[in-house]
């Protein structure tokens, strides 16, 4: 059963927000209401299946702990782009 839901937001944040749903081709109250359903899903922990090469690929790489991953993010889309 749906039931209508009136909420104050920013009118700038509104417009965008209508952008992005029409560019998605969707509606508004659709993301909002599928967003709502992420946050209140009484389990968050719920794992996603994943796909047989992205299992294969898991756990495959070991980052080092003290990773600045801003700082080399940032370094290897200048080496790249610059």
């Amino acid at each position: 059963m749906n039931t209508k839901l009136t909420l104050t937001i920013e009118q700038t944040i509104i417009e965008k927000a209508k952008k992005y749903a029409s560019g998605k081709g969707r509606s508004l109250s659709d993301i909002i209401e599928n967003y709502l359903k992420v946050i209140t899903k009484e389990d968050n922990n719920e794992t996603i299946d994943l796909t047989p090469i992205v299992k294969s690929m898991k756990g495959s790489f070991k980052a080092p702990k003290k990773i600045d991953y801003k700082k080399e993010l940032s370094k290897r889309l200048t080496e790249k782009y610059l």
